[in-house]
């Protein structure tokens, strides 16, 4: 199959991304079913929490030709989802490519597979998302198979070039941005009420009567 080369997405509303930024991610889980990432995907290098624009490339299990000429073109806030084709054994980051995107102002790598060199990805501090790791590493065969910008598969997610990535030490979300914007009103209200309710119940409140849950099981007994 020949390469697919298509253009980076318009970028993301940084009005929305500093909204975003302010809430619990976990809240979000409250109000959506869709966008959250296999579970066993998890955050294996950097420590902020995860919020960007998926710019997406799909590779072969042993080729990561195009994950090289991608690194060289991301722009700041963005965040590259690497689709290998379901492979988990060879790792297409590492050390190199992760500097890569460091130094082009990336905002984190998601990698639908395994990474290498978590020492040197841990130094460099940018958040990194995996299944895991792996010494066998990707080469640079030049196989003409691949695709940037075009929908990918990442940990049970349909990708879009342009979809907001948030992660954190839960996991990840990856998501179309009107799709989160329809409901960040009522997830920061639920955030700004959060401590109350805390303190309501260190003050003897009992959840089920407070969250209306109790009320709710009264009515169905």
């Amino acid at each position: 199959m020949p390469l697919t080369l298509r253009d980076f997405p318009e970028p993301a509303d940084p009005a929305l991304l500093a909204r975003l930024a302010d809430l619990d991610f976990p809240t979000l889980g409250h109000y959506l079913e869709e966008g959250f990432c296999d579970p066993a995907l998890r955050r294996l290098a950097g420590t902020r929490k995860l919020i960007g624009q998926a710019v997406t490339v799909r590779i072969t299990a042993t080729d990561s030709t195009l994950l090289h000429h991608a690194a060289g073109l991301v722009r700041p806030g963005d965040v590259v989802v690497i689709d290998c084709g379901g492979d988990r054994r060879h790792a297409p980051l590492g050390e190199v490519v992760a500097n890569a995107l460091a130094s082009r102002g990336a905002a984190g790598v998601v990698v639908d597979g395994v990474c290498t060199d978590i020492d040197a990805l841990r130094a460099v501090g940018l958040p990194v998302y995996a299944y895991g790791l792996s010494m066998l590493t990707t080469k640079l065969h030049g196989i003409a198979d691949g695709a940037l910008n075009t929908p990918v598969g990442c940990a049970g997610v349909a990708v879009r070039p342009g979809d907001i990535v948030l992660g954190d030490a839960n996991g990840l979300l990856i998501a179309p941005a009107g799709r989160l914007a329809a409901v960040l009103d009522e997830a920061l209200a639920d955030d700004a009420e959060e401590p109350d309710l805390i303190a309501e119940l260190w003050s003897g409140g009992r959840l089920g009567e407070l969250t209306g849950a109790t009320a709710s099981v009264e009515k169905n007994r």
